[in-house]
């Protein structure tokens, strides 16, 4: 079964590693073979990851759309393990992505790293700035 996906305009897409970028009108493609993808909704770009666990989920879109993700799942191992000792409490978050990924559902494992940056942010938003302290 095709899967339907419309884009919005001047909205991006990548399959398999191909940039596409949407002209000036929604338009809709129908995938219809097995492929890796994701929105542009859905891209994280390595200069936007300022913290560790968007640092990880660029590694995770890596592995999602690499033919040979070997080298970045080694990677991401190593990212997960410093996370880790850092804060201990994002434990379950991190088991879940590495059950993902183990599972080949990579996807999957990029929401969960969403997920995991989101915790990430309420940690951090708990914790008072220097400037809140003095």
């Amino acid at each position: 079964m095709p899967l339907r996906i419309t884009l919005k305009p001047f909205e991006r897409l990548i399959i398999n590693g191909a940039s596409i970028r949407n002209g000036g009108r929604n338009a809709d493609f129908l995938i219809e073979t097995q492929c890796q993808f994701l929105r542009e909704s859905e891209i994280l770009h390595e200069s936007e990851a300022d913290t560790a666990c968007k640092t990880l989920c660029v590694t995770l879109q890596v592995i999602h759309l690499s033919d040979d993700p070997s080298d970045a799942k080694a990677l991401l191992m190593e990212q997960a393990l410093r996370i880790l000792a850092a804060v201990p409490s994002m434990a379950p978050h991190l088991l879940a992505i590495q059950t993902a990924v183990d599972e080949g559902q990579t996807h999957r494992a990029i929401k969960l790293g969403k997920a995991l940056v989101a915790y990430e942010r309420s940690l951090l938003d708990y914790v008072p700035s220097v400037s809140d302290v003095a």
